[in-house]
Parts: C-alpha cells; structure tokens; sequence
C-alpha cells in the first residue's frame, strides 16, 4: 500500500508495469476506486509505467469536509504527480477523472503530453441534478440511488453477472461525504471554452450504451481538441475498461503507440 503526503491530505496510490517506463496516469469516475482499472492494467503493453491513485473522498484516500472544487481535485492529480516526479505523462480520465484529465493538460503542459477522455465530457449534467443527488446522499447515503447509477453504467447483460455486484458494493462503500464532495466539482464544472484551446494529442473513448455521458456528448467534447479521434465501444456503458477491457485496452495501447510512449 502506497501513502503520498500531499500536506492537507494523504492520497492512495498504486505503480506497476515497468517502474523506469514511460508513465500512464489513471483517474477514476466518481463512487469507485483505483481497481476500476485492474482489467486494462493487466493487459497495458511493456514499458511503460502505470500509475492509479484514489481521488478524495475516495478508496483509501482521506475523505475531507466537502464541498470539493474541481480545481482542488486537478490540485490533488497535479501535487501527486509532482511527489512522483513524473512528467510528460498520458493522462487517462474517466468521468470526473476526465474532468480533471482535461483541467490538468490546461494547467500543466509539462506533466500531461497526451490525453484520454473516457465517458466524460467539458460540462456533465445539470447543477438542479447534482443538486438533487447531493442532497438524496448527505439525507440518506448512498444506497437509494445505486440502482439507477448502476442501469446507468452497465448494460443490461453485465448486470446479471456475479460481478456486476462488486460494482454496486463499491459505489455504495465510498464515504457519502467524499461522493457528495465530488459530485458538487462536478455540479460547478464547465470546460467548454477551457478545453476547446487544448491541442494535445486525444483519444476520446464512448460506451454505446452509456447512461451517463452518453457517445454524442463524448463526440461533443472530443471535437472541442483540434486533432482528437473519437471511439465507440459498443456493447458498453458507463465504465467500458470493465465491461470490455480488451477493447479498451486495445484502444489505449494503440494510442500510446501513436504518441510515442509504447
């Protein structure tokens, strides 16, 4: 188990692949933890080296007094990666991770040369929504709205598996305060402008059948980056590194080939 000390917070993290390899930073989507991406990581390609940490609020992350902004979650990515040293990483985000993917390529060009933008988009939802959600969660917890978080990342044919129920014990085992935390930096976020300045390479990536940020809204965000490829995974929701990770692994590892870091 790896700690950083960022100072005001602690941050879980975990490396593998090739310790002296190019680095590959991943970011979680909201209400899950670092071993979203257990099944890509295990088919990355040698040489490179594969970093994933736990957002706050998150996994064995501290979980401080919310509200968070997103500009505190990109400060946590960019503070971890500087306590790592790494630079010129590509940076692959989902959902909120997406969110902080492109907030960090803004901020710092020389710890992001490439991006991944998976199920995320520049703006998601409504504040009314996120609103709502927050509210649900600081009154109740987690647990009344992991039904339809969960019809919203899975098809129908991955819920009636015996692992589609991890999915939903983690959701619902992230701290209610760390979740409500980040959905408002969520609720506050708008990169339309922001990210439609960027030109690092970009690979989007779209589930089919994703409740959440659904493939026109990814299309939408992609074309905001001059250059950008768009990807359909189809057959997939919300988190199609579980659902289909040799597709999504493909689809990275290719990527990282065509920017020179494989």
């Amino acid at each position: 188990m790896k700690i950083a000390d960022l100072g005001d917070i602690h941050v879980h993290y975990r490396i593998d692949g090739d310790p002296e390899g190019h680095p590959v930073v991943f970011a979680n989507s909201l209400g899950t933890d670092l071993r979203l991406w257990d099944a890509v990581v295990a088919l990355m390609p040698p040489g490179v080296k594969l970093v994933r940490y736990d957002k706050r609020g998150h996994g064995l992350t501290d979980c401080p007094k919310g509200p968070y902004s997103m500009g505190t979650l990109i400060g946590d990515a960019e503070r971890l990666m500087d306590h790592l040293e790494l630079k010129d990483a590509v940076f692959v985000g989902l959902s909120i991770g997406g969110m902080i993917a492109q907030g960090l390529a803004m901020k710092r060009m020389d710890l992001v040369r490439a991006m991944v933008m998976s199920n995320t988009a520049a703006k998601i939802g409504t504040p009314d929504a996120w609103d709502q959600r927050i509210s649900t969660v600081r009154d109740q917890g987690i647990e009344p709205l992991a039904d339809g978080v969960m019809e919203k990342w899975f098809t129908q044919s991955y819920r009636e598996t015996t692992a589609f129920h991890g999915w939903r014990n983690m959701l619902i085992h992230q701290p209610p305060e760390g979740y409500a935390g980040c959905c408002a930096a969520i609720s506050h976020s708008d990169f339309m402008a922001s990210t439609a300045q960027l030109t690092l390479p970009t690979l989007a990536i779209a589930g089919s059948e994703d409740g959440s940020t659904p493939p026109d809204l990814v299309r939408e965000t992609a074309d905001l980056v001059q250059g950008s490829r768009f990807e359909l995974i189809r057959g997939a929701g919300h988190l199609p590194c579980v659902e289909k990770p040799v597709d999504y692994a493909g689809l990275l590892t290719g990527f990282l080939h065509e920017v020179g870091h494989a």
